[in-house]
């Protein structure tokens, strides 16, 4: 794992500025402890911190073909690097090193720009190729690794990170449209990101820079994958066991201490149980956290997985500190980012961290076997949208008024309310709004008019997947946006950066190649057949983990904001939602978000989710200095 930055110019008539360069690597340190690695030419500049896991004495970057012509960099592992080095070897190709990302360059100039449709693994690549003067970044399949860019007039600039790409940008302007879906989602789904100037590479692309111009295509597509009517469940259940083994097996490789993350929910579990699978007398060690709020708290879950696989298990009751928002989390993020679950997510990680350097997570498995409760809402809006009007539109609101609020974690009266408000809408609609704080309407009451005058309704951040995946049935076409849009920006990103906060190496075996392609491959109805989620995952697992760990129901890694908002968090509330900030920031009008805060703090209602979204954007401005 690494972080990676660099940059390519049109010419050499103002070369590449190695302090610049120099810069970007630094910001990135915190991904790449271990060493640092640079390449520079008059036009271009590769720069690679490193955290060492494989080859860990020689496997030093940027690495390069026999000849030096092609010089790459990585961040991330290629798991199937051995099966490719043997390929590539019989090709006449030499390697220097065992490092997985040495077989790169090679692969490059085997197959051109169509080098990364031959590598699985989860990765961000940048590639130079001297004798065309051709920059090539690639990003994984899924988006488990992150990689952000900007063109300039000169060249193009790329980061692992934002705040790399920010070194060599001395002006930035803050994007008010991904501002808007920011408020919506709590993340900023991609292209995008909260500046202008900056994309994000999306998930299973390639992007060439060349003669001046960017070109980009999709090198894979869940779309593609063949649908199969063949399986009866039982098949389908053995064939996604050996998977699961056969993944995890593949994952386990690294030359420093590894551990699992174990939420005690179903896939966490799973990898547990794979792990114990493909190495019976292994050390395994594993982390969990958890809080004194016994709503929110699965550690007794996690520790009853622990005991049946014999795991050197940690745990940790969670007590957070307003402080560690401050130099923590929001720094690790370099744009608005408003996941609860990242306060829990940090903390894991920083546990992990003190005894290993890889972890094994099992972030992946509500996308792929239908573990969301939005899943089974998305089933029953069928009916409710054929119900009268006078029942939707006036009865259910009016009776859902009388339910008493609580702060529990999903609790009843929020999800009727969520149910009720949203299923009357056409179906990619309504399972784009299950996830929204802020919808369009709110915003209007929110925002200050000349930032309302600018935006459009963000449903144009899952409208097009949606829309791409009309060749599944009803279910699958559901997880297909999720897997292009909640999953990689919301999901991936969260762990992505909390965990190289720590310098800590996350692999999610669930998302390898296999799996994605099996899990899609399969009609909804073997998934999902009635109202328990994941199913499938269950038989597959049935014999293996524990009877409670399979009985379970869906509870989702989350924190009990509620609460921390109206304590230990409530002095950041005071300062960065004052009048005089949400003045001089220039976007929110501070009486709407005064009732917000008034009406939750106050016990009267429960905003703890959107009083979040508004606390950590107003966070990031005052850090940003980003004023309208």
């Amino acid at each position: 794992m690494c972080g990676i930055a660099g940059m390519v110019l049109a010419d050499d008539t103002r070369p590449v500025d190695e302090d610049r360069l120099r810069a970007m690597c630094r910001s990135l340190a915190h991904r790449g402890p271990d060493e640092d690695g640079f390449f520079l030419t008059p036009t271009a500049g590769l720069a690679v911190r490193r955290l060492a896991v494989i080859d860990v004495l020689h496997g030093r970057q940027p690495v390069r073909s026999e000849d030096g012509a092609v010089v790459a960099v990585l961040n991330g592992e290629i798991y199937n690097h051995r099966r490719l080095r043997q390929y590539l070897a019989a090709r006449g190709h030499t390697f220097a090193s065992g490092n997985d990302a040495e077989v790169i360059p090679h692969l490059y100039e085997e197959f051109g720009t169509g080098f990364a449709e031959h590598l699985e693994g989860m990765f961000a690549i940048a590639l130079y190729d001297r004798a065309r003067h051709r920059l090539v970044l690639s990003r994984d399949r899924v988006g488990v690794k992150p990689l952000h860019y900007a063109e300039r007039a000169d060249g193009l600039v790329f980061g692992s990170e934002i705040k790399a790409v920010l070194c060599a940008l001395p002006e930035r302007t803050p994007d008010l449209q991904a501002f808007s879906a920011y408020l919506s989602l709590m993340y900023v789904p991609a292209p995008r990101t909260m500046y202008r100037e900056i994309r994000k590479l999306e998930p299973g692309t390639t992007l060439v820079w060349q003669d001046g111009r960017c070109t980009s295509r999709r090198y894979w597509a869940l779309a593609d994958v063949p649908q199969r009517q063949d399986l009866t469940v039982a098949r389908a259940g053995r064939i996604l066991r050996e998977l699961l083994v056969s993944t995890v097996r593949q994952q386990l490789a690294a030359d420093v201490p590894l551990g699992f993350f174990l939420s005690g929910g179903m896939d966490s579990a799973t990898v547990v149980a794979a792990a114990r699978r493909a190495e019976p007398d292994a050390e395994l060690k594993t982390f969990s956290v958890g809080f004194a709020d016994r709503s929110y708290d699965e550690r007794d879950g996690a520790a009853l997985v622990a005991d049946r696989f014999g795991t050197e298990h940690t745990e940790l009751l969670v007590e957070p500190a307003a402080q560690d928002v401050v130099d923590g989390i929001l720094p690790a993020f370099d744009e608005p980012f408003a996941d609860p679950s990242m306060v829990p997510t940090y903390y894991l990680c920083r546990l992990a961290r003190r005894d290993v350097t890889v972890a094994l997570s099992g972030d992946g498995g509500d996308e792929l076997f239908a573990g969301y409760l939005t899943y089974q809402a998305d089933r029953y809006a069928r009916y409710y949208r054929h119900l009268p009007r006078a029942v939707t539109g006036r009865l259910v609101p009016g009776l859902l008024r009388y339910l008493p609020r609580s702060s529990e974690r999903a609790s009843f009266d929020f999800k009727a309310r969520r149910f009720a408000e949203n299923a009357v809408e056409e179906p990619g609609r309504s399972h784009y709004l299950w996830r929204v704080v802020f919808r369009e309407a709110h915003k209007a009451r929110l925002l200050q008019p000349d930032v309302l005058a600018e935006l459009c309704d963000t449903y144009d951040t899952h409208e097009p997947h949606y829309d791409a995946g009309a060749g599944f049935d009803r279910l699958t076409r559901f997880q297909y946006t999720d897997a292009h849009v909640y999953l990689p920006d919301d999901v991936l990103t969260k762990v992505d950066r909390v965990s190289m906060a720590h310098s800590l190496e996350v692999r999610v075996p669930l998302l390898a190649t296999p799996m994605l392609e099996f899990a899609f491959s399969l009609p909804g109805r073997m998934k999902l057949p009635g109202r328990q989620p994941k199913w499938l995952l269950r038989q597959a697992m049935a014999g293996l983990l524990p009877p409670q760990t399979l009985a379970m129901g869906k509870k989702g890694f989350n924190a009990p904001l509620p609460r921390w908002l109206r304590g230990v968090y409530r002095p950041l509330v005071g300062d960065y939602l004052s009048r005089d900030v949400l003045r001089r920031q220039g976007y929110l009008r501070f009486d709407a978000v005064d009732e917000i805060v008034g009406r939750h703090l106050s016990g009267v209602a429960e905003h703890a989710r959107e009083i979040w979204i508004l606390l950590l954007f107003t966070m990031w401005a005052e850090q940003e200095k980003a004023y309208r």
